[in-house]
């Protein structure tokens, strides 16, 4: 009986030890509760995530709790079914759990999560789902970039042509 005791141990530190080396270099986790998802739709969840580079990981939140407190991170208390979605771009996985969320009836939920170390509850996913991701941020921050020598150039046309009309 205790060699089985001890095989359940250590592959409960397996889990553990592979959900922190996840966490390793991560800027986000996010807490979901994905109650009410069936077979195929955790799939397409998943599916997706991936597609973006994110992993989701259903483990039992005391394994979960243990992983990230190991990792220096404090977390909170999770109670219910618990998926874990480890990012190293939190926007992109805030946005594809919301969209996926707006398209099954609000599942799954956030429960909350950390973000570069600190707490973070639903709202604030939702906030950070709303902002641009790194690439459409740079896209937009290399077009204003673009704006400014093109508004000098306007300038000096409008100052020159003026310059020509008084003479």
């Amino acid at each position: 009986m205790k060699a089985k005791s001890k095989a359940k141990k250590a592959d409960k530190q397996v889990l553990v030890d592979s959900l922190k080396t996840t966490l390793s270099g991560a800027q986000a986790l996010y807490y979901t509760d994905f109650t009410g998802l069936n077979v195929k739709r955790m799939t397409e969840l998943r599916k997706r995530l991936r597609k973006a580079g994110v992993d989701y990981v259903v483990i039992k939140n005391t394994l979960a709790l243990r992983a990230v407190n190991e990792s220096g991170l404090v977390s909170q208390r999770l109670k219910g079914p618990t998926g874990v979605v480890v990012a190293k771009d939190a926007i992109t996985a805030a946005k594809v759990l919301s969209d996926f969320a707006k398209e099954n009836d609000q599942k799954p939920s956030v429960k909350g999560g950390l973000y570069e170390g600190n707490a973070v509850d639903a709202e604030m996913v939702k906030k950070l789902a709303s902002l641009p991701t790194r690439d459409d941020a740079l896209s937009i921050f290399a077009g204003y970039l673009n704006s400014i020598p093109m508004m000098f150039a306007l300038a000096l046309d409008a100052r020159k042509a003026q310059l020509e009309g008084s003479h």
